[in-house]
């Protein structure tokens, strides 16, 4: 085996830097916040429970400039600002969706590995 070859996927550092970033609690209901199409901010921020006004603005500024977010302004009193997935941001969606899915599939599997080897450790 080559311990120098990259593993696929490039650097690992690279990866572990973007895989931190977008999957991060919040940039994750962000997305499936956005899966469905445009929201203004306080649409977004009443859909993802918790989060604070200034955690959202710099999640999804982070989101926006990961290319993952549209910011669109529509010229209107007050301006009128929607948050959407770009398509980049949608094939993101899609993993989480599926992440989301195996995570329901197995609650229960892995809910009674947990108390099997909490059993354990007494």
């Amino acid at each position: 085996m080559d311990v120098t070859a990259k593993p696929p996927g490039g650097d690992c550092k690279a990866v572990g830097e973007i895989l931190s970033r977008v999957g991060d609690k919040w940039s994750i209901q962000i997305v499936v916040a956005l899966r469905s199409g445009p929201r203004r901010f306080n649409e977004i921020k009443r859909r993802v429970g918790g989060i604070s006004q200034q955690m959202l603005t710099r999640t999804l500024k982070t989101l926006e400039r990961d290319g993952m977010v549209e910011r669109t302004v529509r010229p209107s009193t007050p301006p009128q600002v929607d948050y959407t997935l770009t398509p980049l941001g949608h094939s993101l969606s899609e993993t989480v969706h599926q992440l989301a899915e195996w995570a329901a599939a197995h609650r229960g599997n892995i809910e009674d590995n947990r108390l099997r080897y909490d059993g354990r450790q007494v």
